[in-house]
């Protein structure tokens, strides 16, 4: 009879009466090359789903739902495909099926780059992924060392990063403030250590670090 245990180094094992122990180093693989397909409504897009057609992943980027005077329903969207990242309109029937994406998102600190390749690690497993300029894109412009993301796999395959929605960075160098302006409202541009340029209020001075939305690219807060 099969049966389960664990070598003498702590790994664990299928024991079978047919055949002679192996590791089971897979077991519990959070990616697995069977991809499972969960079906969703058209009607349950939002902003972000990632839906599956035509064979790649899709992200949601916007949707509506338009109830014409004569005709069926249905919800016009514009989607982004992740594996080659252009970006279509595509209409679908209300309250039709549609495969939802099987999307895994991970943990990995973005550790250095290599050349032209951004390198991310587990910092449990210290297993590497890569990805170039052109999948990072302008990103690369809140991208610090150090900085936790989460990046997307599927198939078994990176096919994105996402940055975390607010990050810590050092003023570089700014404008000197209009004389008598430091503490009124109003903003100047400053560049910060990645090379973004971002408009900060006139009391931030060079060397202090600010919050910035990775989202929008503005100041938010002075750290």
């Amino acid at each position: 009879m099969a049966s389960l245990r664990f070598t003498p180094n702590g790994r664990l094992c299928f024991s079978s009466p047919l055949r002679p122990p192996k590791p089971l180093r897979r077991f519990l693989s959070l990616r697995s090359p069977l991809t499972k397909i969960y079906a969703l409504s058209s009607n349950d897009i939002r902003v972000g789903t990632n839906i599956e057609f035509d064979g790649s992943p899709w992200k949601v980027l916007e949707f509506l739902h338009v109830k014409p005077g004569k005709g069926a329903a249905f919800v016009r969207t514009k989607v982004k495909n992740y594996i080659t990242g252009n970006t279509v309109e595509k209409t679908f029937r209300a309250g039709s099926t549609l495969d939802e994406a099987n999307i895994l998102k991970e943990t990995k600190q973005y550790t250095y780059k290599d050349g032209d390749q951004y390198v991310f690690m587990d910092m449990n497993t210290f297993e590497e992924v890569r990805l170039n300029d052109k999948e990072v894109g302008d990103r690369k412009m809140f991208l610090k060392e150090g900085a936790e993301c989460s990046v997307l796999f599927w198939n078994g395959n990176v096919i994105d990063f996402e940055l975390p929605i607010h990050v810590k960075l050092k003023v570089a160098d700014a404008d000197a403030p209009i004389s008598g302006d430091a503490t009124r409202s109003g903003s100047r541009p400053a560049k910060l250590e990645t090379g973004a340029i971002v408009n900060v209020p006139p009391f931030v001075e060079p060397g202090e670090e600010v919050v910035v939305d990775t989202r929008t690219g503005q100041y938010v807060t002075r750290a």
